[in-house]
């Protein structure tokens, strides 16, 4: 599935960036240099927001390009036992990769297997991913120096009774389960067609079904299978299980089209609803928020020529590892008192590796989409360079704030587009 953000504007931006700044004024500002150093940023990309035709297209100076390290280690989550959907491929796979790293033993769930002959082809993945199943997954697991184990089962998350026979195996194998990632999702049809934006009365019940069927029901039926073992084990090893959800911006932000902005909106809701019940048991939920994410169906549009029209012209090469979402799940269970003050909330992957200070396995901390760092390269700067002719100059380019819009500016809009 293509993750991005779809739901911003330049005029939404300024105003974003003026409710900042008197956010910063305010008084929770934490000292008199700090707000004059963010008003002299934020500022600063006012100007040049309504300034841009005056903007040189030279550069005016040069910096050096940064070098990165992947400085990411793993904590340990040994003896400890996770669910993970999806994980056959994308960033279902990414989550099970890193929680096996991190010593788990990781039931390895999705509908493709060598076992079965079952591959799934609503996606082209390349030629190099013909073999995206659940034995890879697992065997990729088994094969890390460390105490992870991966185990595959072929499952299709819409079958009930395959749902609850996985949980009863976890059960009987382990007597316990740590970790419920649901990270299953339908690849809606027509996904490289314009017709997969079109007017939700012209799409219809294949859409709705597609993006409810799996991604909502399945994850809802998943932990509703999975919670008795999650109470069990807090009871019996004095622990904070956790609930996982895979959503997106979507769940806030319009994106793509109706159907699949409900049912995004919809697991967000599910992962709050649930913590309120699930909070006397000891056991948190999160619905967590990935970017753009390198997944192996994205990469492959993008090589063959498809990414830019899907993505709304974004680089691909900015995005996210599907490792980081993994990395952001096993960084959460190691800290059961952040994942018992943010239950019921969401969590966006890329802001809690800033936040934790982990790192993507290119060594990079990717911007959050909402994000100036992130939407200025992604939606301005081009609209800039194109009205100017020529690029803009480095200096400007290159050193861009990391600071967030808020969720109210973020949200608010219709989707851009690189040509509004």
């Amino acid at each position: 599935m293509v993750r991005y953000c779809t739901s911003y504007n330049t005029k939404a931006m300024e105003t974003g960036l003026t409710t900042t700044i008197h956010e910063h004024l305010g008084p929770s500002s934490t000292s008199s240099s700090q707000t004059a150093t963010t008003m002299k940023s934020l500022l600063t990309i006012l100007i040049l927001l309504r300034t841009s035709s005056m903007l040189i297209s030279a550069d005016a100076f040069s910096f050096p390009s940064p070098s990165y390290t992947d400085t990411y280690s793993p904590p340990d989550l040994t003896n400890r036992v996770a669910i993970v959907t999806g994980a056959s491929r994308g960033i279902g796979k990414g989550i099970a990769l890193e929680l096996g790293a991190a010593g788990m033993t990781v039931y390895v769930a999705s509908r493709s297997s060598r076992e079965s002959g079952f591959l799934s082809s609503e996606r082209d993945l390349g030629p190099e991913n013909r073999d995206c199943t659940v034995e890879r997954t697992a065997d990729e697991i088994n094969a890390m120096t460390g105490k992870g184990m991966g185990i595959p089962i072929a499952i299709d998350v819409s079958n009930d009774e395959d749902v609850a026979a996985l949980v009863d195996r976890v059960k009987n194998e382990c007597g316990r389960l740590d970790a419920l990632v649901c990270s299953a999702f339908t690849t809606p049809p027509n996904l490289n067609d314009a017709s997969f934006r079109d007017d939700f009365w012209k799409q219809g019940a294949s859409m709705w079904d597609a993006c409810h069927g799996v991604g909502l029901r399945g994850t809802y039926m998943t932990c509703c299978e999975s919670v008795p073992l999650l109470i069990d084990t807090a009871k019996k090893t004095n622990t904070r299980p956790l609930i996982c959800i895979i959503s997106s911006f979507g769940g806030k932000s319009y994106t793509f089209n109706v159907a699949y902005g409900v049912g995004k909106a919809g697991v967000d809701r599910l992962a709050s609803d649930m913590s309120l019940q699930l909070a006397k048991h000891n056991v948190d939920t999160l619905s967590l928020y990935p970017g753009v994410v390198r997944t192996e169906g994205n990469v492959a549009m993008d090589t063959r020529g498809e990414w830019k029209a899907a993505s709304g012209g974004l680089d691909l090469t900015m995005g996210e590892s599907p490792r980081l979402t993994g990395r952001a799940v096993a960084k959460l269970l190691a800290n059961e008192s952040l994942t018992k003050d943010r239950s019921g909330g969401v969590v966006v992957v890329a802001e809690l590796a800033k936040e934790l200070g982990f790192t993507d396995i290119d060594g990079r901390t990717p911007p959050s989409i909402r994000s100036l760092k992130f939407i200025l390269p992604s939606f301005v700067f081009p609209q800039m360079e194109k009205k100017n002719r020529g690029a803009l100059p480095s200096w400007i380019s290159d050193n861009v704030p990391d600071y967030l819009l808020p969720w109210s500016v973020f949200s608010s809009g219709p989707p851009p587009t690189l040509d509004s």
